[in-house]
């Protein structure tokens, strides 16, 4: 399932607006069923097992029972359900008049395949092994088979899509009973006419399953909405502005920031009402603020600001089973919310639907614990600069989690443990914030170019210009301080990508080879830090 779930493709819950005429096809309309994944209009909508659904799951006259958390949103009985019910059996209208011009064999598959068109099955059809659907690099091509009986898979009976096909452009039209065997891959928009669905262990249906009136049960699948025809780009909301406390990666407004054992930090660490102990200068790139100062205290106040901001932004989408978080769960650009403590085991997959700019944001009112070694694992785009999660109460990451985004806590503390990685920020607007032997890198954005002095008040460096382009040029006004001295500049990774030994009150830099973006410096005279900051290229 995690191999399955690392190859899925775009997703999005929106409809289909346009029609395309191929080969006599023609999509139907699917109006508000195309938001739904699985839907029954009359019956039963169940699951077994653990499935991964992306898409709203319902039914107009039945229950919905046993999903956990659903990539979208339940609707059963309610005004979305009618409607959905009355636009599916217009659907079904549509497609069960098309003028059909081929009639294959009841069997389909054994590899054979099949180009764009209406396809007419006068009783029950089995598919077996491989069919594959040929849009001859036309991705408007539409194929919609008409099977006048049963349809059922056998085991591992895929549906292939070559030459440009979509998913959405793929409509299957059955009068009886759906059943698809295990390890069945399925592609396209399944109707049952007055009868049950079923879909086994392991399947992966890259479409839809709707029934006019039957069950709809499904036991451990993968189940998505398909892209394309019509349909938009996931982007989520926008994303809260940091402001300052884009350049820290630990920090809280009221409580001690501690570590113990070798942590790894490339960004700001401090408190604004506390001590900050623990970190050795040498593994954090960025600036350590044992005490409060000026810094800190725009820290805390842009921090209550971020967090007011994803606090109140309306969710899309509710998970109902934040105890039952993570488990291979894929999410979709959104505003996600969890109504009470979340336990997040194993691994979450955010998919960014190929949009490099799209946004997450996950509300958890309550505290968040993970388990050990938990992942979240961004795909198709998604970056950790846009994801962020917004928790109330306690966060906790067990050993060994690789977490990506920015945690904004309030009102609890903040523990990451040992060997934990966080790409993103742990800040805490009142709480404690400890960390164990960690590697944590602040996501892109921060562009300070003030001058940040650690130990001596006396040991001012300039650097002009700043950002540079071809050379920047290192003035030290101290020249007691020019001894042994050399300036180090690493990239976000901590990789250090120049050393220059200071010898003289002005050093010129070359900097041509250096590619655009933000770097961090370190000015060590006598094996002290005297100086460090940001520094920025601009080509």
């Amino acid at each position: 399932m995690k191999n399955l779930l690392q190859s899925i493709l775009i997703v999005t819950f929106t409809g289909i607006g346009a029609c395309y005429n191929v080969a006599n096809a023609q999509t139907p309309t699917l109006g508000t069923t195309a938001n739904f994944a699985l839907f029954s209009a009359n019956g039963a909508v169940s699951n077994t097992g653990i499935s991964h659904i992306t898409g709203n799951v319902g039914s107009n006259k039945g229950a919905s029972t046993a999903f956990g958390n659903v990539n979208g949103v339940m609707h059963d009985n309610d005004t979305v359900s009618a409607k959905c019910s009355a636009d599916l059996l217009i659907a079904y209208n549509q497609i069960n008049k098309a003028i059909a011009t081929i009639f294959p064999a009841p069997l389909l598959g054994n590899g054979a395949t099949f180009v764009a068109g209406v396809y007419s099955i006068t009783g029950a059809a089995t598919l077996n092994l491989d069919l594959n659907l040929d849009a001859k690099g036309n991705p408007n091509s539409v194929f919609i088979f008409q099977i006048q009986g049963p349809l059922s898979t056998n085991v591992n009976s895929q549906i292939k899509l070559i030459n440009g096909a979509l998913a959405c452009n793929v409509f299957w039209k059955v009068e009886g009973l759906v059943s698809m065997a295990s390890g069945t891959s399925m592609k396209g928009t399944v109707i049952a006419n007055n009868a049950a669905i079923t879909v086994g262990t392991g399947s992966k249906l890259e479409g839809r399953v709707l029934s006019t009136t039957g069950a709809i049960t499904v036991a451990g699948v993968l189940a998505y909405t398909p892209v394309g025809c019509g349909s938009i780009v996931l982007s989520g909301p926008k994303a809260p502005d940091l402001v300052s406390t884009v350049c820290y990666t630990v920090f809280s407004s009221n409580g001690p920031v501690t570590n113990t054992g070798i942590s790894t930090i490339k960004g700001d660490v401090g408190t604004n009402v506390g001590l900050t102990t623990g970190y050795n200068p040498l593994n954090v790139t960025g600036k350590i603020h044992p005490i409060a100062d000026g810094s800190t205290a725009a820290c805390a106040a842009d921090l209550l600001n971020v967090y007011k901001y994803v606090n109140t932004l309306p969710y899309d989408i509710e998970l109902l089973y934040p105890a039952q978080f993570g488990k291979n769960l894929v999410l979709t650009p959104h505003t996600y919310i969890m109504k009470a403590a979340a336990t997040f085991t194993d691994t979450l997959y955010l998919d960014a639907a190929g949009n490099t700019n799209a946004v997450f944001v996950i509300q958890i009112n309550g505290a968040l614990t993970t388990s050990t070694h938990a992942k979240v694992i961004l795909t198709n785009g998604a970056e950790a600069k846009n994801v962020f999660w917004k928790i109330e109460g306690a966060v906790s990451l067990s050993d060994y989690s690789i977490f990506n985004g920015s945690i904004i806590c309030n009102n609890g503390a903040i523990n990451l443990n040992t060997g934990v990685t966080l790409n993103g920020r742990a800040l805490a607007t009142n709480g404690a914030v400890g960390t164990v032997a960690i590697n944590a890198t602040m996501t892109p954005g921060c562009l300070a170019t003030d001058i940040e002095s650690f130990d001596d008040g006396n040991a001012t460096i300039a650097i002009y210009p700043n950002p540079f382009n071809t050379s920047t040029t290192l003035v030290i006004n101290n020249l007691s301080q020019i001894h042994n001295c050399e300036l180090n500049m690493f990239d976000t990774f901590g990789k250090i990508v120049m050393n220059t030994v200071i010898t003289k009150q002005t050093t010129t830099i070359e900097t041509s080879n250096l590619p655009s973006g933000v770097y961090f410096y370190k000015v060590i005279g006598n094996g002290k830090t005297i100086q460090s900051g940001k520094m920025i290229s601009q080509h």
